[in-house]
């Protein structure tokens, strides 16, 4: 399910971030967002310097669906 603030849309993009100055290099935490709110949600995780990568839901290795 979209992690935007009241959607309640399917999945369709794992958005894989992390901050900084709290997380490992190597450590990612994923929002998931649908086709509508992908461009949002990543914009607001690229704005801060969070955004890590962008994968499919189904294609990202550490969701569990």
């Amino acid at each position: 399910m979209c992690s935007a603030r009241g959607c309640r849309a399917p999945a369709a993009w794992a958005l894989r971030w992390n901050n900084p100055r709290l997380h490992t290099p190597e450590r990612r935490k994923t929002w998931l967002a649908c086709v509508e709110h992908r461009q949002s949600l990543g914009d607001f995780l690229g704005a801060r310097g969070f955004l890590r990568e962008v994968a499919p839901a189904g294609g990202s290795p550490t969701l569990d669906t």
